[in-house]
């Protein structure tokens, strides 16, 4: 199976079109090698992905007929991708726009009035 087609049938990119762009854009890398989108992927390959600025690393366990659902893709691939590797990800505690704790339902209008001028003064 294509690389691109293995990528879009485990979700990583919503489109073939995509995945084949990430390929020749150098976003994704068998080994340490840039592909083509037309690399053939065979199972044991170490495979890495960058998306959302993030290098996702796995492994291919098997190869999929056709596209899966998000439940069954951890069949197809083992994920190495290491937990540090998410941590600069958290970075909303940093901004200053003020945050709302969840499941505090909808602002009153006393709230969105002090964000309007919590706004207006920035």
């Amino acid at each position: 199976m294509r690389v691109d087609q293995y990528l879009w049938c485990l979700r990583y990119y919503k489109s073939r079109n995509q995945a084949s762009l990430g390929c020749k854009q150098g976003h994704v890398r068998i080994g340490d090698q840039l592909v083509k989108p037309s690399r053939e992927v065979i199972i044991g390959d170490k495979i890495k992905v960058r998306k959302n600025q993030i290098w996702h690393k796995l492994i291919v366990m098997d190869i999929p007929k056709s596209r899966l659902g998000a439940n069954l893709v951890d069949i197809y691939r083992e994920n190495i991708t290491p937990d540090d590797a998410f941590d600069h990800l958290n970075i909303q505690n940093l901004s200053k726009v003020p945050r709302r704790e969840k499941g505090t339902g909808r602002p009153t209008k006393k709230d969105r009035r002090e964000m309007d001028d919590y706004f207006e003064d920035s």
